[in-house]
């Protein structure tokens, strides 16, 4: 017959692997959670790199006149939000 010392001993045994588990969870997703923050830096920095690229492709089209009307409209069009973000942050910047 199981006493109640015995009772007492194996839930003090199974509280321990059960705290022994919850350590073990909180290291592991402490580092998932810095996996996770690298690889959106990493990704940030990757989609900075098409968009740079990007760009440079469409100035070589356009220094090389091989652009289409279409693509020419569109890079225009793309340059024009730029200056109006660049004129939007020197608004911001002179309040």
């Amino acid at each position: 017959m199981v006493t109640s010392e015995q009772h007492l001993k194996r839930i003090q045994e199974k509280l321990q692997q059960l705290l022994k588990n919850h350590i073990a969870l909180q290291k592991e997703n402490s580092q998932l959670k810095q996996e996770l923050d690298k690889t959106k830096k990493h990704s940030v920095q990757q989609q900075k790199n098409i968009d740079d690229l990007k760009q440079q492709a469409d100035i070589m089209k356009l220094s090389a006149h091989k652009m289409s009307t279409s693509d020419k409209k569109e890079f225009e069009k793309r340059i024009n939000s730029y200056l109006k973000e660049i004129d939007r942050c020197i608004a911001l910047l002179s309040e």
